[in-house]
């Protein structure tokens, strides 16, 4: 079993940052790719951003491209997200998740995942 623990949500206004964590701890995985996610209330939860093993390959949603940055240390087992010029429409449930790699996968797809941390909340005042 994989746990995925978020930390550094908050309250920021708009055009601040804020910088999430996911740490991943249990059992030993290599090669995995690391998905950001977010769910405000009433949406389906949507794809924000994900990364491959090596960092060598990310995707990024349109709508926080050149904002949102995803990176990790794979020493540490820990993903970041580190989100400025964030807006109002950012307020969101910020999920982890972590995709074992299969040929075929669509990384955008919330139903790729394998396991999901239980979210930080992301609140951007105007």
């Amino acid at each position: 079993q994989v746990q995925l623990v978020e930390s550094g949500g908050g309250l920021v206004q708009a055009g601040g940052s804020l910088r999430l964590s996911c740490a991943a701890s249990g059992r030993t995985l290599s090669r995995y790719v690391m998905g950001w996610f977010r769910q405000a209330p009433g949406k389906e939860r949507e794809f924000v951003a994900a990364i491959s093993w090596s960092g060598g390959s990310i995707l990024y949603a349109d709508s926080v491209l050149g904002r949102f940055t995803i990176s990790r240390d794979n020493a540490k087992n820990t993903v970041y997200l580190q989100m400025n010029s964030l807006k109002p429409e950012d307020t969101s449930v910020y999920y982890c998740a972590l995709h074992l790699v299969r040929t075929g996968s669509n990384l955008e797809r919330p139903d790729e995942y394998d396991y999901w941390g239980q979210g930080t909340q992301v609140t951007v005042s105007s």
